[in-house]
């Protein structure tokens, strides 16, 4: 990726490539991800976004598991400068057994994504509760740019199961000052989905996020671009470096660039990959994808690491304000 400084050429994913000889240059076929990552950066240079999504900030610096853990993985933690996220894995009481039984972790972009949906309907409303019969399938719907298929919407049924029923840590510190809010995000929520006459599995009417999780979300809430996310929502890694990028950069001191080595960014992105030259090979690959949906990031990725410099925050406005409950 070339330096990319005050007259530096921004990088993006869709260089065009120079072609010789008489004629029209033909192109192969783009595939429907990278259509859908091309309509979307276009999308965001010409107008504003339709609609605001928002992820916690100790979530922008953090993430959940990029794959599933495994039915005995009952404990998720990461740490990230001074952002701290523990996930504890849940249980939930059965209708027909008439006990409790666990509950995997959340994982993957699904889980990613029902969390961004619910921070959004919550800043949007001002409320923790949630109406989500209707706002989750069409969330899921905009996300695909076409109606879900019913194995898709099953995907993240699960997903939204395992977060209603986790218990959630999140640690910061800002101004020599350290908060721990220890929450579930979801406070109650009916996790069997009940069936209608014809025993179609239906969305809960409603979801209420926790009061603690709610009122450190009023405070914490960064802004993104729903095109972004709906062009990302494919790549889990992709959206933890879109969430990180749109906290982080916009605070990078202007004339004082910030400089993350590669060890430190496997660490944050590449925990799961032995080798740190192919964890490099993915992250370059990744990052020019999301710097395609965030094109006023100004970064500099080289041998050695990666150098952020200030930008603007993809979206108007840098953090959601929500009144007290």
């Amino acid at each position: 990726m070339a330096r990319n400084d005050d007259k530096g050429k921004q990088p993006t994913l869709f260089d065009a490539a120079a072609g010789g000889g008489e004629g029209p240059v033909r192109l192969p076929a783009l595939s429907p991800v990278k259509r859908r990552l091309m309509e979307a950066s276009i999308a965001q240079q010409q107008d504003d976004p339709d609609a605001l999504l928002y992820q916690h900030t100790v979530l922008c610096q953090t993430g959940l598991p990029y794959r599933n853990p495994g039915a005995d993985a009952r404990e998720w933690e990461r740490i990230n400068g001074r952002a701290h996220l523990k996930v504890l894995a849940g249980e939930a009481m059965h209708p027909t057994e008439g006990r409790f039984v666990p509950v995997g972790l959340p994982y993957g972009p699904k889980a990613r994504l029902i969390l961004i949906h619910l921070n959004a309907e919550a800043v949007r409303t001002q409320s923790p509760v949630i109406e989500v019969e209707d706002s989750m399938t069409a969330f899921v719907r905009r996300l695909q740019g076409r109606p879900p298929t019913g194995p898709e919407i099953q995907k993240f049924k699960e997903q939204l199961a395992t977060l209603a029923a986790a218990s959630i840590r999140l640690g910061m510190i800002r101004d020599n000052e350290a908060i721990t809010v220890n929450t579930q995000i979801v406070r109650q929520f009916n996790l069997w989905f009940p069936k209608d006459g014809r025993q179609r599995v239906l969305w809960p009417s409603e979801v209420q996020l926790s009061l603690d999780y709610f009122e450190s979300l009023a405070r914490h809430a960064v802004p993104l671009d729903d095109r972004a996310v709906a062009a990302l929502a494919h790549n889990a890694m992709a959206l933890d470096i879109y969430a990180w990028l749109a906290q982080r950069l916009h605070r990078v001191p202007y004339g004082r660039p910030q400089f993350i080595t590669w060890p430190i960014l496997q660490t944050q992105f590449g925990w799961h990959y032995n080798s740190l030259r192919k964890f490099r090979q993915v992250f370059k690959a990744t990052l020019a994808t999301v710097h395609s949906q965030y094109r006023a990031a100004r970064l500099d990725l080289d041998e050695k690491g990666l150098t952020l410099y200030q930008s603007l925050p993809p979206v108007k406005g840098r953090v959601a304000i929500l009144p007290k409950p």
